[in-house]
């Protein structure tokens, strides 16, 4: 063989294995971002762990019912608990929870919204829970379900409905993606808690951080495998891009110590949204989703402030 072919079998060769490489490696960044299948992402405090428990008792015996909704796209079944207020009232809090959450996971924050009088409203996200699907949606599709939840709230609660969206980690991004869509006049607030400035930059730095590995060309080509079983495009789910479309009252929370959703990262949410009524709380010490566990009192009253403003 001469030298020439040498040198052709040998470049085939590297290109067939980077090529073998790269789409393994897609296949395996989709199965463990978007599958529903065990992983160890533990971002919580033992106290935090100890108070979630309580709380989840306490959702265990309230009184609740099971609400159900289809979703926006792909024709799922959803599930969520609508925890009503003691003494009737036309106010709701919409929660969304976090990845591989569930609404058992916000117990803690549904009983908040509950003490402070209002109805709760807490869906299981496709792929999460008791909802139908086989992937986590990141908050982008689940956007366009939580729009639905909305105007069954409204169904059943009457017009004069008045809602808050809340949502921490992937609900907080959840919230903020719903504040470019066209929602109900009965919205009235939003408030976030450490979501992420879109998923693509999410994944990317998480890639970045368990691997390191670049973003090209493993992030564009598990976006090829993520639109053909999931039927989205995760490149295009931006919280910033939704927020400059934002009209709603905003309110961000994030800890100063998270490494998960970096703190970088409500900055530009911040910025992104150019609406007067804005607030910005960036939480000393806290970590990944910890700033309700570091200063619960401080927390309540900040949250409940705020969401009182506008449901009146």
């Amino acid at each position: 063989m001469s030298t020439r072919k040498k040198w052709l079998v040998a470049l085939m060769t590297v290109v067939t294995v980077l090529i073998v490489g790269v789409a393994g490696g897609s296949f395996y960044l989709y199965h463990f971002a978007f599958e529903p299948t065990p992983k160890v992402l533990n971002h919580s405090s033992s106290k935090n762990k100890q108070t979630l428990k309580r709380n989840q008792a306490w959702l265990k015996r309230v009184d609740k019912q099971t609400w159900h909704e289809t979703s926006a796209t792909d024709d799922l079944k959803l599930v969520a608990d609508y925890v009503p207020a003691k003494q009737k009232t036309n106010k709701t809090i919409v929660i969304a929870h976090g990845y591989m959450g569930n609404k058992e996971e916000m117990a803690s924050y549904i009983r908040l919204w509950h003490r402070q009088g209002y109805n709760v409203l807490a869906p299981d996200d496709r792929g999460n829970g008791k909802s139908e699907g086989n992937y986590y949606g990141f908050g982008w599709p689940d956007r366009l379900d939580y729009v639905k939840w909305t105007k069954q709230v409204i169904r059943r609660n009457g017009q004069s409905s008045q809602i808050g969206l809340f949502g921490v980690s992937m609900g907080g991004a959840t919230v903020m993606m719903m504040s470019g869509e066209r929602l109900p006049t009965q919205v009235k607030a939003i408030i976030e808690d450490c979501g992420y400035t879109s998923v693509g930059d999410e994944l990317g730095y998480e890639l970045k951080q368990l691997y390191h590995l670049p973003n090209f060309p493993l992030l564009y080509t598990a976006n090829w495998v993520a639109q053909s079983k999931a039927h989205f495009n995760f490149m295009t789910a931006s919280s910033v891009d939704q927020l400059k479309q934002n009209k709603l009252p905003i309110f961000f929370i994030h800890g100063d110590q998270d490494t998960f959703v970096p703190t970088k990262m409500v900055y530009e949410n911040y910025r992104a949204t150019s609406v007067k009524d804005k607030q910005l709380w960036v939480v000393h010490g806290a970590a990944h989703a910890e700033s309700f566990t570091k200063h619960p009192q401080l927390y309540t009253k900040k949250v409940a402030t705020f969401m009182a403003k506008y449901l009146k």
